[in-house]
């Protein structure tokens, strides 16, 4: 019992430590990205650009330690358990913001603080999710990755016909199934791993899998960061990124939740709390501001 409470602390050491250095990444990337040329728009020359800014180097180096951290929290926790605590990153990003701005959380940041950490501890206290055996069946995993990554496509193609209005909210839904399923499939190569070492890792196919959603992810949200304020692009990044991953901790991983009635209207109250907790947040003032108006093409090598 002690070693499983303290596995748990590590847990959550491992993955609100991966939230604060994820939700700091996003800000200065953000800070950047709103700034580059709209001619990068959804194209990988948008991260060439973005490389020669110090400053969104540094995001990005946050945001890979963020994300080294939560891959070690993956390999000692259930999906299900970590993806609610790296929804966390948001409470950080405003931190930082409202440190830059000087703005006072007031109700409604102190609402949407106290529904997303509420949410967090409702769906983690009534599921209770525990590991289970990972379901075997192949075509139920590619059901479940494909759906996520059909929809992701369809938001994409959305999105680059609005990319000024419904665009970034668009986008970034995308990115965030992206990491979801980019998650569970770094939970796998932990397993791999584990039971293999490096040989058994680098004959799967998942961690490939994991540079192509991670690499994807980022442009689309650069893209996002590109045309519109951190607060109508981060509240849907948060959101997606752990529906998506405890879908894919329930529905392949092997991911268990108390199932009863009175856990389920819990786990579903707790989840509804944290994504109208993430929205309240996402539009504090505190968030940062991108351009109000479209930028021709510059160069981002003053900045």
């Amino acid at each position: 019992m002690i070693e499983v409470r303290s596995l748990s602390v590590l847990v959550l050491l491992l993955a609100v430590s991966a939230a604060c250095c994820v939700g700091f990444g996003f800000v200065l990337q953000q800070d950047v990205a709103q700034r580059a040329p709209l001619g990068d728009f959804l194209s990988f020359r948008l991260l060439l650009d973005l490389m020669r800014v110090p400053r969104w180097l540094g995001g990005i180096a946050l945001m890979v330690a963020g994300m080294a951290l939560g891959a070690v929290a993956l390999g000692k926790g259930e999906i299900s358990l970590v993806e609610p605590l790296l929804a966390t990153n948001l409470l950080f990003a405003l931190a930082l913001s409202r440190y830059r701005t000087g703005r006072s959380l007031g109700r409604q940041g102190w609402t949407g603080l106290a529904l997303l950490a509420g949410g967090v501890s409702a769906f983690i206290l009534a599921g209770q999710p525990r590991a289970g055996s990972a379901v075997a069946d192949p075509v139920r995993h590619w059901l479940i990755i494909g759906a996520m990554l059909g929809t992701a496509l369809v938001l994409t193609t959305y999105a680059k016909r609005s990319r000024l209005e419904r665009g970034p909210v668009l986008l970034a839904t995308a990115a965030g199934l992206l990491y979801g399923v980019q998650d569970a499939l770094t939970r796998v190569s932990g397993t791999r791993f584990s039971e293999g070492g490096l040989a058994g890792l680098v004959t799967d196919w998942q961690p490939y899998g994991v540079l192509v959603l991670g690499v994807t992810a980022l442009v689309l949200v650069q893209s996002a960061f590109e045309t519109a304020e951190l607060r109508m692009s981060l509240p849907a990044l948060t959101a997606a990124q752990p529906l998506a991953g405890i879908l894919c901790g329930v529905g392949f991983l092997g991911d268990r939740l108390h199932t009863d009635t009175g856990a389920l209207a819990w786990e579903a109250a707790g989840l509804a709390a944290i994504v109208a907790g993430i929205v309240l947040l996402g539009l504090h003032p505190a968030m940062p501001c991108g351009p109000s108006q479209p930028r021709p093409d510059h160069d981002l090598q003053h900045r």
